[in-house]
């Protein structure tokens, strides 16, 4: 994957098909962090790993002596860490509003991805397979409005999104490519093309799309 490089203090867990994991890497991505990447089967975590996250989970950021095992607390620490380019807006009142705009995805999005990748009940399923693809429809708008998710600048809220719009395909979900959609269509493809989204991609991810 092209986030790792040369031998680093920083080791990175990540689970190759999860889409918090692909989140924090393209933040690494993004800022260019020389970082050690380590493929985990969610189903067998190495000791290494248990001994330094309490709650034997993925994805677990390592740096040095510090380990992270929230992708929101991960994010934010490499946008302080390395702070070019910015992922957060500098102003207090856009920070904010880009960390709601996160909490807002992981309240209304990530629990129906959890539903769907599941497959506990195929009603269910069908259901956070419809309300997943309506709510993209109804704020799909918006994105003919700023190029990035509300903002001229390419933010975490951005790193959120669009590992969940790259799954869409191996939910079972297509957009209709009607007028009103056409913009998060657009917008889908401007992330997709990033440099930064691209390099941050398993193997397991780039089959995604060709499903």
């Amino acid at each position: 994957m092209g986030v790792v490089a040369k031998r680093s203090s920083m080791t990175y867990f990540s689970d190759s098909r999860d889409h918090y994991s692909h989140r924090v890497r393209i933040v690494l991505a993004e800022k260019g962090v020389s970082v050690d990447v380590v493929d985990v089967d969610p189903s067998d975590i190495p000791m290494e790993l248990s001994e330094i996250n309490p709650y034997n989970s993925l994805p677990t950021l390592l740096d040095r002596e510090l380990a992270l095992y929230n992708t929101a607390a991960m994010m934010e620490y490499l946008d302080e860490r390395f702070p070019h380019p910015p992922l957060l807006p500098v102003y207090p009142v856009a920070r904010a509003e880009s960390r709601q705009f996160i909490y807002r995805i992981e309240r209304d999005w990530c629990p129906l991805v959890k539903t769907i990748l599941e497959g506990k009940n195929r009603d269910l399923v069908a259901k956070a397979q419809k309300d997943l693809k309506d709510s993209l429809a109804a704020i799909a708008p918006i994105f003919s409005e700023k190029p990035f998710f509300m903002s001229d600048e390419f933010t975490l809220v951005d790193c959120c999104l669009a590992p969940i719009l790259w799954r869409l395909g191996s939910f079972g979900i297509e957009l209709p490519r009607t007028r009103q959609v056409m913009p998060l269509l657009d917008y889908m493809e401007r992330m997709f093309q990033r440099s930064s989204f691209q390099e941050s991609l398993t193997e397991s991810e780039r089959e995604m799309r060709s499903l």
